[in-house]
């Protein structure tokens, strides 16, 4: 069970990390604009903002992969508690997006079913 809340826990990240690619770097790009519903003149308003966010989940990310590698490596307590850091803190703000607009269910389910399976797979474990 560890090696699968390893695995989520970095499909998890993965996915932060794309989503930092999306709101960081190409929040103006038409496939951005597309994924997230905005015109031009919307994306360039809120540029700032989402850059901003993007590195949120970017960090979210990081905290993730470095409780993987720690834990990997044997410092299980630091490891685990990095882990579910993390990934708690992505199913939170998955939450935060299913409960704040009832057309966000999809996308809050692509942010949140890895961390939650990882973390449910890390206590089992």
């Amino acid at each position: 069970m560890v090696v699968a809340a390893y695995v989520l826990a970095v499909v998890a990240a993965a996915i932060h990390v794309y989503i930092f690619r999306l709101e960081s770097v190409a929040w103006t790009a038409p496939a951005t604009r597309k994924v997230f519903g905005t015109t031009p003149e919307t994306a360039e308003v809120t540029k700032p903002m989402a850059y901003n966010q993007g590195f949120y989940n970017l960090f979210l990310a990081v905290i993730a992969l470095v409780g993987v590698a720690l834990h990997a490596s044997g410092s299980e307590d630091v490891g685990a508690a990095l882990i579910y850091a993390g990934c708690g803190s992505m199913i939170a703000a998955a939450l935060v997006l299913a409960t704040s607009d009832s057309t966000k269910l999809r996308p809050a389910a692509i942010q949140g079913v890895a961390p939650a399976l990882a973390v449910i797979a890390l206590l089992l474990g």
